[in-house]
């Protein structure tokens, strides 16, 4: 058969991921302090973007917002849930009252421009780190220069916690010295505060605690000595390797938990990031629940249409033109993108209220079984989209602040024909169970599953297992051994 060339003309349908498109999609996955670097970084690159202002700041003459942009309200609903479990509010998240915009400073006090004041964190005393802090006793309490210069290479060897990363034989050879002389200098730095710095080992560590306590003896050494037999609890082996008494093995063991294992991480304390609530939940006077997001964590701007039409009037280079165009586009785009990850928030946010009722209301032990398609099905929304916006989103509620990931947990099954319980649930009944436990009757985790198939949960041995060791809960051989050193020592 010949072969030809020929033309067809075809129709199909494809998704098309436009830039503006995936810029949207990035915005609702950052986390609000992720968003207001991203918001400030637009501010400084595009001139027609300005930061929102209230009605009181704006002046005459100064570009104002339209609705429709500037997002400067906080958006909240009421969820009303009848005794039946059926959701009654809004489609549609709707403006409450106008809230200052969370970037404005305020003259009344109690919110503040970020440029123009410092925050909290900042205002902290300055804290002296671990190297400035060895650095200086070196100084004072070596008097040789050459010493001083082996000191000073050995504290370059620090790791954060305190310890020596470093080959001590490799520092000899770059030193030129010998190493009887950086052995002189390690122990004299071994005696500067914190004790326990330029340690090699842990052991080497909690060792030279001791010493500065006048607490290192022989039977301590022994015990330091076999620090595998301390993790194993192996009670019997160190009572005749150290030839003490039970009593005295446990007194020594409380002596080493009451030691800092990493000496450094008491310096160089970077300040604790406060967890900011994008969503507040709390009980309405009508019944139900009203859910409102948090103003302080929504980047106010504002496309300035006035500068815009100000300049466009007198641009007339082409390539300015489209610039400008280009710059106006963009503003446009980011403040409706802002609105609309605000209000999708707000939507994930109160289909969650309605799910996770009966937790708001009774607490943890009622979280139900819940995975992202029961929202995404119910807001006819994608998956993809439910779990970018429960990433790095937390929500403030009467029983505390969680992230919105941890409303979703999986199904555990029911004995009966009961409804299924959530894992989350379960997790906190064995914690329960455990945490009750009698001292002279440790539950074994056979047991726990007795008690809690007696509640109505069917669940597995190894599942059991697995929730307790991912609580970080010991198994019911080393509780048994704990709770037996700590009733010998309490006697």
């Amino acid at each position: 058969m010949a072969m030809s060339a020929k033309l067809d003309l075809r129709q199909s349908q494809t998704l098309v991921m436009t830039p503006q498109l995936q810029q949207a999609i990035k915005l609702l996955q950052l986390s609000s302090f992720e968003l207001a670097a991203y918001v400030e970084e637009e501010l400084e690159q595009n001139p027609l973007l300005e930061r929102g202002r209230t009605e009181s700041d704006d002046a005459p003459g100064e570009a104002a917002a339209t609705p429709a942009e500037a997002a400067d309200d906080v958006y909240g609903a009421t969820v009303k849930i009848d005794g039946k479990g059926d959701y009654h509010g809004d489609d549609e998240a709707a403006p409450l009252f106008e809230a200052p915009g969370s970037w404005q400073a305020s003259t009344s006090g109690g919110r503040f421009d970020g440029d123009d004041l410092f925050g909290v964190e900042q205002t902290l005393a300055t804290t002296v780190s671990l190297y400035d802090h060895l650095a200086n006793q070196i100084d004072l309490d070596l008097s040789d220069p050459a010493e001083r210069i082996a000191a000073t290479y050995l504290l370059d060897l620090l790791d954060e916690a305190g310890y020596i990363s470093g080959d001590l034989d490799d520092a000899v050879a770059t030193l030129g010295c010998t190493r009887a002389f950086l052995d002189r200098v390690l122990a004299k730095v071994q005696r500067l505060d914190p004790p326990g710095v330029f340690a090699r080992d842990l052991k080497e560590c909690l060792g030279l605690q001791l010493a500065d306590i006048n607490r290192l003896d022989p039977a301590m050494q022994t015990l330091l000595d076999h620090l595998d037999l301390v993790a194993r609890r192996d009670m019997a082996k160190l009572k005749k390797l150290c030839g003490c008494e039970m009593d005295d093995i446990a007194d020594m063991l409380i002596e080493l938990k009451a030691l800092d294992p990493k000496p450094g991480h008491r310096f160089d304390a970077e300040p604790s990031q406060t967890v900011i609530a994008d969503v507040v939940v709390r009980a309405s006077q009508a019944g139900g629940w009203h859910v409102e997001l948090n103003s302080d964590t929504l980047p106010k701007v504002l496309a300035n249409e006035r500068y815009y039409t100000e300049i466009s009037g007198s641009t007339r280079n082409k390539a300015d033109r489209e610039f400008l165009v280009e710059r106006w586009n963009s503003a446009n785009w980011l403040v409706k993108a802002l609105d609309q990850r605000a209000r999708t928030i707000l939507r994930v946010a109160r289909e969650i209220v309605r799910q996770q009722d009966m937790f708001l209301l009774k607490g943890v032990e009622h979280l139900r079984p819940l995975v992202l398609r029961d929202i995404a099905e119910a807001l006819e929304l994608h998956e993809s989209t439910i779990s970018r916006v429960t990433s790095n989103k937390y929500m403030a509620t009467p029983r505390g602040i969680f992230e919105l990931k941890y409303f979703f947990t999986a199904a555990i099954g029911s004995t009966g024909d009961g409804p299924a319980h959530s894992a989350e649930s379960v997790r906190h009944r064995i914690k329960s169970l455990i945490d009750a436990e009698p001292p002279n009757k440790v539950l074994s985790d056979d047991n726990l599953v007795e008690f809690l198939r007696a509640d109505g949960i069917d669940i597995a041995r190894r599942t059991v297992a697995k929730y307790r060791e991912s609580m970080r809960i010991p198994s019911s051989v080393q509780r048994r051994r704990d709770k037996k050193t700590s009733s010998s020592s309490a006697s």
